[in-house]
């Protein structure tokens, strides 16, 4: 694993990459200081209906008043959320004539709030905002300032320059994007993941791994990306084990965090069929994401594996595996899976053989699909989704 060559520095710093992060223990003591350098004085805190009713939501409300910081809450948002729930944030953004964004949570909290902030400022209708018309208003100023604060260590979403979010219409994951949905500043603080129950310390850890793997896997030169993306899978195969025996190791917390980050820095190269086909289960039936990829993720790599092995290769190499590198590899990947407690089968979600052929469909047509390793179509597609649900 890559270190640094003094493996007792503080897990604390202060990151310009990709955006302004302040990562480490008990910075989320800092919201009001980074509130007003932004020029925050009335910001609306979005984040999910599960984690409001939680303490981490309230301590985060807390550090703002105290500050003389002024926020209002807006908690209605899904899952997998939706379009209608961002056309609410921003009804709600401008009836609390707010300022600026702050988005608290997993992927959920954190894709809703960007968004939130892009049409609240912007105006307009989401479509505008859609990939692939997203060009179109890409030159367009006013997204107000946002504050990302992740609660898992798994989506990435804090430094994303985009959302996902499903169109209710066409019952399917798209993807929002503007420059100025950047994160302005990420409270990247280990401390919001401890409440973070077993099993989805697991999933979002997982899926955090499979930014790394896929993004590695992409046939794209760009040696940064690759650079992190190794680092990032070995660090979560170091640190998961550790995190689910002692959840409250506030040194592996912090080291699946710093891999969440790296694997959503790298994916700017792209991602692949895991997620594509992930996307579209979440659109159509639900279910976690990280869940989901992890359960796929054998499976896309039958289909990958003529594409991916020099990637593989070099993931074992940097692992120091023992044997034949793709095989030690794949099989180092499937412990991990089973220390991580995955089910064997999608139909945990719902997922039957009679949903294969809109699954594939809707899979195809996802902007993750484009970067797969190697050339989709509605045949493998399926073979996939038939190899996850038997």
């Amino acid at each position: 694993m890559i270190e640094t060559q003094n493996s007792d520095l503080p897990l604390r710093g202060d990151w310009l990459f990709p955006t302004d992060i302040r990562f480490g223990a008990g910075r989320v003591a800092e919201i009001g200081a980074i509130c007003r350098k932004h020029g925050m004085a009335r910001p609306l805190l979005v984040t999910d209906r599960g984690l409001a009713q939680l303490p981490i939501a309230q301590r985060v409300m807390d550090e703002m008043t105290e500050a003389g910081i002024h926020p209002t809450l807006f908690a209605e948002v899904q899952e997998n959320p939706t379009d209608k729930n961002v056309v609410a944030g921003a009804e709600a953004y401008h009836a609390a004539s707010a300022d600026g964004v702050v988005a608290l949570g997993g992927g959920s909290g954190l894709d809703c709030g960007k968004a939130v902030a892009a049409l609240a400022g912007l105006g307009g209708s989401l479509s505008d905002l859609m990939w692939p018309n997203h060009e179109k208003t890409a030159t367009r100023k006013g997204v107000p300032p946002i504050i990302t604060i992740p609660t898992t260590a798994g989506t990435g979403a804090e430094v994303e320059i985009a959302s996902v979010i499903t169109d209710t219409t066409q019952r399917r994951k798209v993807g929002i994007w503007h420059p100025q949905m950047l994160s302005r500043t990420v409270i990247a603080d280990p401390e919001m993941t401890l409440s973070l129950p077993r099993h989805l310390t697991a999933a979002t850890a997982m899926d955090a791994l499979i930014h790394n793997l896929e993004a590695l896997c992409v046939p794209m030169y760009h040696p940064m990306a690759d650079a992190m993306a190794i680092d990032g899978v070995a660090r979560i195969g170091r640190w998961l084990p550790t995190v689910l025996d002692d959840p409250a190791n506030i040194q592996g917390r912090a080291n699946l965090l710093a891999a969440s980050i790296a694997g959503a820095t790298a994916f700017g190269k792209g991602l692949g069929a895991m997620h594509a086909l992930s996307h579209a289960i979440g659109a159509r039936i639900g279910g976690h994401h990280g869940l989901t990829n992890a359960i796929l993720m054998p499976h896309v790599l039958d289909l990958n594996e003529r594409a991916i092995r020099p990637a593989l290769r070099a993931v074992a190499s940097h692992l120091g595996l023992a044997g034949e590198p793709v095989a030690s590899c794949r099989a180092w990947l499937a412990n991990l899976a089973i220390r991580a407690e995955i089910p064997k089968s999608l139909q945990v979600i719902g997922v039957t053989p009679n949903h294969i052929p809109d699954l594939a469909e809707v899979a195809l047509r996802d902007i993750c699909a484009t970067t797969n390793p190697v050339p989709l179509d509605l045949e493998s597609l399926s073979t996939v989704l038939r190899a996850a649900i038997d």
